[in-house]
């Protein structure tokens, strides 16, 4: 290798690094420092493949927000979130489906750890579903679900001062069949 590639090489991984913190720092994706931010390992390395991994911070959240005039409770939800991010793991073929039951059973250990609190389980036919809400004395920090079944594992964690009462908005737009409904209590 010539000395000018190398100084070439250097200067573009340096300008890459310079992309990437501007890119967290201006909003595009979603925020690590943020109370809600769910700190979330693979469900499984060896058993599972990530086919998709998304992260939306703030300036993308309100930016859609801006095109929703017609619905404005989801467009305040939008406004009130700093970040969301969705991944989704592929089970292998010969995947171990029971050290990726361990390794679920583990995350939600980690959340419980990090302050997160269950909010809803579902079991059935081979289906698990986890909730996890992270408290605050205004309402949710964020909201963390994680989804398995033996073909794939979703994780998503929405991070932001989210109202309760946004919670069957936040369910309606994360297409979760049969999520119950959710009555808040008045608070004197």
């Amino acid at each position: 290798m010539t000395a000018p590639a190398i100084k070439c090489s250097a200067v573009c991984n340096l300008g890459l690094i310079f992309v990437v913190l501007y890119l967290t720092a201006c909003g595009i994706t979603a925020p690590r420092s943020n109370a809600g931010f769910a700190n979330l390992d693979s469900p499984g390395m060896a058993d599972t493949n990530r086919t998709m991994s998304i992260s939306l911070g703030p300036t993308v959240l309100r930016f859609a927000a801006r095109f929703l005039d017609d619905e404005p409770e989801t467009q305040a939800l939008l406004r009130s979130l700093d970040g969301v991010r969705v991944r989704i793991y592929e089970v292998n073929s010969n995947g171990d489906s029971e050290r990726i039951a361990r390794n679920f059973a583990k995350m939600g250990d980690k959340l419980g750890n990090d302050g997160w609190q269950p909010v809803m389980l579902v079991r059935e036919e081979g289906e698990l579903v986890n909730m996890f809400a992270k408290p605050s004395s205004s309402g949710i920090q964020g909201l963390t679900i994680v989804s398995a079944d033996d073909e794939e594992v979703v994780v998503i964690n929405i991070m932001g001062e989210i109202d309760p009462a946004y919670y069957g908005d936040v369910m309606v737009a994360l297409d979760v069949e049969d999520a119950p409904d959710v009555q808040l209590a008045a608070v004197d």
